[in-house]
């Protein structure tokens, strides 16, 4: 059965294109609504009016704006027609899907600004902006971060030229035996008996305890002592040595601050030098005139450059100076002072009759390293207190500061609160001198180290300094807490005594490399040296001699203690 299919007429337009104005006819009236605009059949396709005369092509020259004119705009608007009452609706709540990111403004991602999508995710585009924006960043840091470390390596530079030299001029005639890096020392181990006490010479004033109390608030100033004077002499010229030299006590001398500078050597970083002396079956280990062994060195394992100048009151050879001039003054100030002595067997052996001197006590002990090998070392102790009738020795010594912008830490403001922040730092700055002075209080048996904490009055004034804190610590306490093993020093030593053994008789010097870390030995002639060291003052007329040069020398010869005047001079 076939259906009939009626097309309908079809109007003809004899004014123009199009259809013309009344094309219903009364038969499609039933059947066809009143002005039927041309649509797709699915909204999903997009396909528009195949012409459109009376649609407004300006979207900014509606009455709304742009934004306002896109509805009336669209392809599937059907708001006009009376014919689809509900397109309206409809249209309102219709959403194209379209899988492209919403358009945003140039450099500037629409999820981190637009307040309504605050909670989205950005899209993979924006991450990958993202990602190389970070890139580019860690590049920049990465950049100025090696510019600044090479402009702090050109400083080490001139820091090392300047101040990492050679502690003595290596002569041309000079022959290198050995030469040992420190690697080798961090592996040694020996165990010593107990040592003893073989003479007790010197005389000890009681320690004041009330510098125990001493706060920043409640500081004290550092006093001068001009008049009392000070002895470093090395092991050689020491009289109480040579007679057990003598009567065959030992077989190997030195003195504690030599000991100490042999044990800590892997903390060293400026160069030093001993003279070892190798006479019959003897060893002597000494120090040169004018030898650095008798400063004490100041920011040594810092990483922060200290000024090249020498005449810098910062400078290393300045600061040096001003330690062992604190040093000398610190430990006399907190004694009593009141002509309560005590006094041991022998005098002190290097004073003369009537002289004020420190206060001092030498104690020459004796290990036995071997069967055939005995060490004999001229240890001091500075002060001394009775604790429950018992008297106990102590070893006093003084950290100073010169300028806190060095270390990073004002004692004035930390020392109260956080006074392990502050020993921290000086254990990083000055690894080596706090380890010998370990070593030295461990060498003297005693029972208390007691270190004080100086600072400048002011950071430009390096004559006035203020004490403000003391502390005291049991040597073998403080040796563990720094890391620093007693067996190993003494590996050291032992390692040392054993390779010099071995030597012919004669002059030789263990230097320390001033750019490695290592120890070179060198075999010198007989005679060197020895124009270094006056015996007797010269004649008036041969005592003119360069202003640093004079200072230097005295002040390593430790003699007098007038160390201020030395500086004073050296820098005129």
């Amino acid at each position: 059965m076939v259906i009939g299919f009626e097309v309908g007429a079809v109007p003809f337009n004899p004014d123009g294109w199009g259809p013309p104005d009344a094309t219903v006819t009364p038969t499609t009236t039933s059947t066809l609504p009143l002005n039927v605009p041309y649509a797709p059949f699915s909204r999903s396709e997009k396909l528009g009016r195949i012409a459109d005369f009376t649609r407004n092509l300006n979207p900014g020259s509606g009455q709304g704006g742009g934004r306002k004119s896109a509805a009336s705009d669209s392809v599937f608007d059907f708001t006009a027609d009376d014919s689809f009452p509900s397109a309206a609706d409809n249209d309102s709540t219709f959403r194209l899907v379209d899988g492209k990111p919403p358009p945003r403004p140039k450099f500037v991602p629409k999820w981190r600004f637009n307040q309504h999508h605050r909670s989205q995710l950005p899209q993979r585009r924006d991450e990958e902006v993202e990602a190389k924006k970070r890139e580019a960043e860690k590049e920049r840091a990465r950049r100025d971060r090696l510019y600044f470390l090479n402009r702090s390596n050109q400083n080490q530079q001139r820091r090392e030229a300047a101040v990492f030299k050679s502690s003595v001029e290596i002569q041309p005639e000079w022959n290198m035996l050995d030469q040992i890096p420190f690697s080798t020392f961090t592996k040694l181990s020996f165990s010593v008996p107990e040592p003893e006490d073989m003479i007790l010479c010197g005389g000890l004033e009681f320690y004041d305890k009330s510098f125990d109390r001493i706060t920043p608030k409640a500081e004290r100033r550092l006093e001068r002592f001009k008049n009392r004077n000070f002895f470093k002499v090395t092991a050689t010229d020491d009289p109480v040595i040579r007679r057990l030299a003598s009567e065959d006590k030992a077989t190997v001398f030195a003195t504690d601050n030599i000991l100490a500078t042999l044990m800590c050597a892997t903390r060293s970083v400026y160069s030093w030098d001993i003279v070892v002396q190798r006479v019959g079956n003897k060893l002597f280990f000494d120090k040169r005139d004018g030898s650095q062994l008798d400063l004490l060195s100041v920011h040594e394992t810092s990483q922060e450059p200290l000024p090249e100048a020498k005449d810098d009151i910062n400078s290393a050879y300045s600061l040096s100076v001003e330690a062992a001039y604190i040093n000398q003054n610190f430990s006399q100030q907190v004694l009593f002072r009141d002509g309560n002595k005590v006094s041991f067997d022998e005098p002190n052996p290097f004073a003369n009759e009537g002289e004020e001197v420190a206060s001092m006590a030498y104690r020459y002990r004796r290990w036995k390293l071997d069967d055939d090998t005995c060490l004999v070392a001229r240890c001091e102790v500075q002060s001394v207190v009775e604790v429950n009738k018992q008297r106990s020795f102590l070893t006093l010594n003084a950290l100073n500061e010169f300028d806190p912008k060095y270390s990073g830490v004002d004692w004035r403001q930390k020392l109260e609160t956080q006074r392990g922040a502050v020993l921290a730092t000086e254990l990083k700055n000055n690894a080596n001198k706090l380890a010998k002075w370990t070593a030295q209080a461990l060498l003297a048996n005693a029972d208390m180290m007691k270190l004080g904490y100086v600072s400048r009055v002011h950071p430009r004034d390096h004559f006035n300094h203020v004490i403000l804190a003391v502390v005291g610590y049991k040597p073998r306490d403080f040796a563990s807490q720094i890391n620093l093993n007693t067996s190993n020093m003494w590996g050291i030593v032992k390692s040392i005594v054993d390779l010099c053994m071995k030597l012919n008789e004669g002059k030789y010097v263990l230097v320390k490399d001033p750019s490695k870390p290592q120890v070179r030995i060198y075999e010198v002639p007989a005679d060197a040296f020895e124009n270094d060291y006056v015996e007797e003052p010269l004649p008036e007329e041969e005592q003119v001699q360069p202003p640093e040069e004079n200072a230097e020398n005295t002040e390593a010869n430790g003699v007098a203690n007038d160390v201020e005047d030395k500086e004073m001079g050296a820098q005129a």
